[in-house]
């Protein structure tokens, strides 16, 4: 659920796992999810709530990184009294469907989150969302993981995962991934050698030009501009990425290449610190704005593999479906 680009489902395919049903919204995001998964024909475009859950295949394993605005520090962390907060309850509803249709509820859930979520309104919103999903019969953990840390990206992205099993053992079998020395360098990613297109560089006809050209110093690390000021990253790490980079002065991620030109990150480049394969790429004929944006709203991809590996081993989620040759490692159903 709520699918974007489709870096969530990537993250579990890479663990093993096979999705049959998708669903996102944006239509920009639904064409390149289709760009990147073969056509997707079981990603389902639409609002999710006019969506008729019944139709939905059955479901080993929900995931769902339900918008995050309206939780965050960077939104104006309304929760639930956001639209897009209410959509958390889009979820119960599938759980609902898959109870009166197939007579069972999928085996875990996974879900994803910003890290405020924990602490929006005291605590009462995870409280809500926990309760929910306890009174479905799940027995629910959660764990705040920084990209940096968590995925070996130069991104420092923390982000809450949530995770919900039927049977109380297999949450207790389940394990967080363990932290992990970074081998990835921001250097590795972007490119300050070579000149790339014009449009994302900053030269003297930009407001902001004299304000970069005297905060940006260092090229091994990613400045953030502020509208009225540029925070260097002291991490050497790319600040957070976000679905507004591309709409303006606010949080773009800018570098100095090694000839001491300014310029924006690249779209492709923010897919890499997402931590999507260099297989991966954006249709050409996508405007960059909405490429910003679909990078920013996506996920960080090795996180994702990594939580799914270990929700897959506690599931035993190997054995021969569909007629499959014995032997032959196939997950069964998952979203």
């Amino acid at each position: 659920m709520f699918a974007g680009i489709g870096g969530t489902c990537l993250g579990f395919e890479q663990a093993g796992a096979r999705i049959v049903w998708a669903n996102e919204m944006d239509k920009n995001a639904c064409i390149t999810y289709r760009h990147m998964h073969n056509g997707a024909p079981y990603l389902m475009e639409g609002d999710i709530s006019e969506i008729d859950k019944t139709i939905i295949p059955r479901l080993d394993i929900l995931i769902a990184g339900f918008p995050c605005q309206a939780f965050s520090i960077a939104g104006y962390r309304r929760g639930f009294n956001d639209d897009r907060g209410n959509v958390f309850f889009q979820i119960l509803e599938v759980l609902e469907a898959q109870l009166q249709v197939y007579g069972e509820l999928p085996k875990a859930l996974m879900l994803e989150n910003v890290k405020n979520l924990r602490t929006h309104d005291k605590g009462n919103t995870f409280n809500v969302i926990k309760e929910s999903l306890e009174a479905y019969g799940y027995h629910v953990d959660s764990e705040v993981l920084n990209s940096m840390d968590y995925g070996d990206v130069p991104q420092n992205r923390e982000r809450i995962y949530i995770v919900a099993f039927l049977d109380e053992d297999e949450l207790i079998r389940f394990r967080w991934p363990d932290p992990e020395e970074p081998t990835v360098g921001l250097n590795d990613i972007i490119d300050r050698d070579n000149h790339l297109d014009e449009r994302f560089y900053y030269d003297e006809t930009s407001q902001y030009y004299n304000m970069l050209r005297e905060s940006m110093v260092s090229h091994e690390t990613v400045y953030q501009l502020r509208r009225v000021y540029v925070r260097e990253n002291r991490s050497n790490v790319c600040p957070t990425l976000t679905a507004n980079m591309g709409t303006g002065g606010h949080n773009v991620p800018l570098i100095l290449d090694f000839e001491n030109n300014i310029r924006k990150l690249t779209p492709e480049e923010c897919l890499r610190l997402q931590g999507f394969p260099e297989t991966y790429t954006f249709p050409e004929e996508m405007a960059n704005s909405h490429k910003y944006k679909q990078a920013g709203n996506s996920v960080t991809v090795p996180v994702i593999q990594r939580i799914a590996e270990n929700i897959l081993n506690v599931l035993e989620i190997n054995e021969e479906v569909d007629g499959e040759e014995e032997g032959e490692l196939i997950p069964q159903h998952t979203n």
